[in-house]
């Protein structure tokens, strides 16, 4: 096998090249790609033993561990769909889940499982249990439904590897739920191709060799934090993965490892650039990968100077297309506040309400076509039809010759396109703020905010005004350092009319926050690891009610 068209594939390759190699770390142990190769077979053969159907659901709820890798990867392998579940989820999310996909399969610890104990009979389509651990516990079995079968991970695994279900690369290979904080998640569902599609681009672009050393620092049940794990596996390279709890371990993670790729969210890059970094770090890092947001160029700023020789990656992507487009490093100090072009073999377009295309400057609708587009929402029409949509006829790449539709993804991100072909995002279309006839984009706020060094975490959002439409309300937190501001007799650590000094000499006037309100931090996190907009502005409104 020399070429992976289905996503087990990508470790089987690496496997018949290296056997040897290592593809995964997790603390002091490390698993070769011959040995990986055989789990994720040995998990398929477990799955058809059980007589799992083809394109039917496994989640798994675990923390990052080679179980959960092993599984994410033996489901697809035998034709089945894996789910992978973010472990920040709560039993009743988890739930929702398993019963908005019908799962078949849970995969997860004794300790997971126990906090599963009130919701699993809510679960008909259910049908087993695997759980981590070298037998199944007294734990286990109190959580489990009496009719509900249940094995431990080496009985599970006891299987000589056999062939799965006939799948072919347009085929389901997992349902990525997307992390709303409010309204129901929306499971969003990826094909083999747009899986195995994505490593590759992202790999040739990010120049992924297999002496590489990735480090999983996102979940694995975000698109980017899976990423890590397909582009590494294509490419041969070693993944580390990291379950921590300060910004300081995955500092230490980076020495310990010699890792050569790191990959975050802004909240991450603003924790760790107000750090120190060890200087073997800057010896072995290659480069550096932002996703989830526009990252701060304070920040990146900070970044550069901690490891000078690594190369800024500013990437863009969408749960519905996997990854989108990406700024070259010898682009960054021309145009920072771009989010770059398409990456390899994927188009992106800006196109107006009427389906046209923009013309440089003008701001428009990202929409996303090419092999990357994933199937649509699981379960849910309307919300597919609103982001999944046919492109018109005369759409750039489409000729008239053409009978045969197409789909692409339609993200509900308001862009801008330079005059040479480079993008900018501008906000959310549900997220701009509407003040005093003008469109604000709260990212755009964040970003001023973060610029003038005055605050440590901050989030903008509007809210009803009786006059000017919507106000701007921010959200901050104090600096780094805001004890000695409280010593010098700043309350709250952050000067808010410094702060708001600072905004109107670099914003114009409908711009400027109407008020900033101080609190301690970190701001709340979505499980992606993204500071939650929805949830603080809903918190916002609630306080406001009361």
């Amino acid at each position: 096998m020399t070429e992976s068209i289905l996503l087990p594939e990508l470790i089987a390759c690496a496997a018949a090249r290296t056997p040897s190699a290592r593809a995964l770390t997790s603390g002091q142990e490390s698993l070769t790609y011959g040995d990986l190769d055989v789990g994720v077979r040995q998990f398929a053969a477990g799955l058809m033993a059980w007589g799992i159907g083809r394109g039917e659901r496994v989640a798994i709820y675990l923390d990052k561990r080679f179980e959960t890798v092993v599984a994410s990867f033996g489901a697809p392998a035998a034709g089945a769909v894996f789910v992978p579940v973010n472990p920040l989820l709560k039993a009743e999310q988890v739930a929702f889940i398993a019963q908005d996909c019908n799962v078949r399969v849970l995969v997860t610890s004794p300790e997971r499982l126990s906090l599963l104990s009130g919701v699993l009979a809510e679960c008909p389509d259910l049908r087993l249990v695997v759980t981590t651990g070298a037998a199944v516990t007294e734990l286990v079995t109190q959580a489990l439904p009496k009719a509900l079968a249940n094995a431990s991970w080496p009985q599970f695994m006891d299987r000589a590897p056999c062939a799965g279900h006939r799948v072919i690369d347009v085929d389901m290979a997992a349902i990525l739920y997307t992390s709303g904080s409010t309204g129901k998640p929306k499971g969003v569902v990826l094909s083999h191709r747009n899986m195995v599609a994505g490593a590759k681009s992202v790999a040739s672009y990010l120049d992924n060799q297999a002496h590489d050393t990735l480090l999983a620092a996102l979940p694995l049940s975000f698109d980017a934090g899976f990423s890590q794990l397909t582009t590494a596996f294509h490419s041969g390279a070693r993944v580390v993965l990291l379950n921590y709890l300060m910004p300081r371990d995955v500092l230490k993670a980076l020495e310990r490892e010699q890792v050569t790729g790191l990959t975050a969210v802004p909240p991450l890059y603003i924790q760790l650039a107000q750090l120190d970094w060890p200087a073997a770090i800057d010896q072995k890092l290659r480069y550096f990968a932002n996703t989830g947001g526009r990252m701060p160029r304070e920040t990146l700023g900070l970044l550069r100077q901690r490891v000078p020789s690594a190369k800024p990656f500013l990437m863009y992507g969408l749960t519905e297309a996997f990854r989108s487009t990406y700024l070259p490093p010898d682009e960054v100090d021309r145009r920072p506040d771009s989010i770059g072009k398409a990456i390899p073999n994927a188009e992106i377009l800006v196109l107006r309400d009427d389906g046209t295309p923009c013309v440089p400057g003008e701001i428009g609708e990202l929409v996303h076509r090419g092999a990357l587009v994933g199937m649509g929402y699981w379960n849910d029409a309307d919300k597919t039809a609103e982001r999944y949509k046919l492109l018109a006829s005369n759409a750039p790449g489409r000729e008239p010759g053409l009978q045969l539709p197409e789909y692409a993804v339609f993200s509900g991100d308001n862009v801008r396109i330079d005059e040479e072909g480079f993008l900018y995002f501008v906000g959310r279309r549900d997220e701009m703020i509407k003040s005093s006839g003008y469109r604000v984009s709260p990212t755009e706020v964040e970003e001023v905010l973060y610029g003038t060094g005055l605050v440590g975490e901050c989030v903008a959002f509007g809210v009803e005004h009786p006059v000017i439409g919507q106000a701007i309300q921010v959200i901050a937190t104090p600096p780094a350092g805001a004890g000695a501001a409280q010593a010098a007799g700043t309350e709250s650590g952050l000067d808010v009319q410094a702060l708001l000094a600072q905004c109107r000499a670099h914003m114009p006037a409908y711009m400027v926050p109407a008020d900033v309100a101080v609190v301690p931090g970190p701001l709340p996190r979505n499980p992606n690891g993204k500071i939650d907009r929805k949830l603080l502005s809903t918190q916002w409104a609630e306080r406001q009610a009361q």
